[in-house]
């Protein structure tokens, strides 16, 4: 998610880069902020590598597009009933649907998930000012954008998530929809380019006014979107502007190696809005629609539906905000955790991750880290 303010009148938006067209409440009471580790082993039932839970995820792939054929039916996931149990999660949009749902589908249990609409609004972190215009070599969490994002009286932008390297050369890891969503030169004039500067703190951050900020990085044009599974870019970063380490605030160096998410895993993330969050994952091999508008608060440009996506808990958007898409989901360990997932997405009850190896292999890049 990024943010946009009103120029002048610093009104907020909420989600203009893109909009969720799913993800949602545990429950209408709220009760459940994530799923209890019912005891098993990372490496066990929770994990993807567990033939049980495969299991449950091709039978929830095979009714995927049935399911969401239903009138307010927005999406499915894998996840874990309280006694821990294999599951298959139903997401919908009111109470008629909440009834109406099956308990159980071709003998796994159902767990219906009422969403709310999108507000992806927060309070900011305590402790470090991750909107705050850092002294160079910068760390990664921080607010930061495309230079240019702004257009239709607003301005964009959302987090410079963490260091990646792609063959010799070291690059700042965000999100499509902060680098590079802009793709018609209407309310700007300028089309998003390779070359173009990427700021630190974004242009939401500074008044609007590029001047106030600091160039950081230049932009490699990958479109990952909207002809592919993930909502990713990076830029090159500039000499001597950005800490060679990666280090992220509040979190530090990473390892160089990644994890695969598991349902019950503590993680945290280090973003633009809400800082240094933590949660679990709560869901895997989600399927969800997102819309993406073709430049900051411009028209609808296209609709993608991800698969295989991790979702993680996020009570009141503590965990996620707008302002924080292009934040990095790593393992929730002091030192130096791995990486598990680029946040693109959410809700004030629910955050979307791409896995982290589906980005990387896409960018052909790997983690800088120890």
């Amino acid at each position: 998610m990024r943010f946009s303010f009103a120029q002048p009148r610093w009104r907020m938006l909420i989600l203009v880069g893109v909009v969720l067209a799913l993800v949602g409440i545990w429950g209408c009471s709220g009760t459940e902020d994530s799923i209890t580790d019912p005891g098993s082993s990372a490496t066990g039932l929770m994990s993807t590598s567990s033939r049980e839970l495969q299991d449950v995820m091709a039978i929830q792939d095979l009714h995927t597009a049935r399911l969401m054929a239903e009138k307010d039916v927005i999406g499915t996931a894998t996840t874990l009933t309280e006694d821990g149990r294999p599951a298959i999660m139903i997401l919908v949009t009111t109470n008629d649907a909440m009834r109406a749902a099956p308990r159980e589908i071709d003998g796994i249990p159902v767990r219906v998930l009422l969403t709310d609409k999108i507000v992806a609004m927060g309070k900011p972190g305590t402790g470090v000012n991750h909107q705050a215009k850092q002294t160079p070599p910068i760390q990664l969490g921080t607010s930061g954008g495309w230079r240019d994002d702004l257009a239709n009286g607003y301005c964009c932008g959302g987090t410079l998530g963490s260091l990646i390297q792609v063959g010799g050369t070291k690059r700042i890891l965000s999100n499509y929809h902060v680098f590079e969503a802009d793709i018609v030169p209407g309310g700007n004039g300028k089309v998003a380019t390779t070359g173009d500067y990427i700021i630190q703190p974004a242009l939401i951050d500074v008044g609007c006014i590029a001047g106030n900020a600091q160039n950081v990085a230049t932009l490699v044009v990958t479109s990952s979107l909207p002809d592919n599974n993930v909502d990713c870019s990076s830029a090159n970063i500039i000499a001597g502007m950005v800490d060679p380490s990666g280090a992220i605030l509040e979190i530090g160096t990473l390892s160089a190696a990644t994890v695969d998410a598991y349902i019950g895993q503590d993680v945290k993330k280090s973003g633009r809005t809400t800082g240094l969050s933590r949660s679990s994952v709560s869901g895997l091999n989600a399927t969800i629609s997102v819309a993406y508008e073709n430049e900051c608060a411009g028209s609808p440009a296209f609709t993608r539906t991800f698969t295989g996506q991790i979702l993680i808990a996020n009570r009141a958007s503590k965990f996620l905000a707008g302002g924080d898409s292009g934040s990095l989901l790593v393992e929730d360990v002091t030192t130096d955790p791995s990486a598990v997932g680029l946040l693109f997405a959410g809700s004030r009850s629910i955050a979307v991750a791409n896995p982290i190896d589906d980005v990387l292999g896409f960018l052909n890049a790997s983690m800088v880290g120890n």
